[in-house]
């Protein structure tokens, strides 16, 4: 039976065709965040996928995935198009780098999990918020339960870290 829910007034879906999607948001939805460990060469990827990201091969376990890390990038939505978020605007986007698994295979690659800024309850984060959190942020993960079975992934800032001064985006610096 395909995954549904409802996030913001917005209808979400996957589909039993997309399995290994399935299978991370069913995790998700028990408040567990696991990703394949591939068995060809023991490295964890991200997002889900039918192969191993550097040999394609398919044999995998599941693995519970401590996660924390820092705010690598972000985009700060200050005008939202989907009438669901236009409430909650600004909002950021997170691209955050685990913990785990940084600098392997090489010193260039780490997991890296894109979610939106929330707070510890799972609700999008309010202005305040927004304005605290930028690059080298330290953040962890929170589920938002969207549906039977069903959380998305999302970041708030980790209480239990230091944070540093994060670096964020001059306005009026773009083009």
């Amino acid at each position: 039976m395909p995954l549904q829910g409802e996030y913001l007034g917005m209808e979400l879906f996957v589909p039993d065709e997309g399995v290994e999607h399935k299978k991370f948001f069913e995790y998700c939805g028990r408040g567990d965040f696991r990703l394949q460990r591939w068995k060809s060469n023991g490295l964890l990827s991200y997002p889900p996928s039918t192969g191993n990201p550097w040999d394609g091969t398919t044999e995998h376990d599941w693995e519970s995935v401590e996660a924390k890390g820092n705010v690598m990038s972000y985009v700060e939505v200050p005008h939202a198009i989907i009438p669901a978020l236009r409430e909650h605007s600004p909002y950021l986007v997170l691209l955050v780098e685990l913990d785990v698994q940084r600098g392997e295979p090489s010193e260039h690659e780490a997991l890296r999990v894109i979610g939106n800024l929330v707070t510890p309850d799972g609700d999008l984060a309010p202005p305040d918020l927004v304005d605290r959190v930028g690059i080298g942020s330290r953040v962890r993960m929170v589920f938002r339960r969207v549906g039977e079975g069903f959380a998305l992934p999302q970041w708030t800032l980790d209480e239990t870290a230091d944070q540093p001064k994060p670096w964020r985006y001059v306005e009026g610096s773009g083009p």
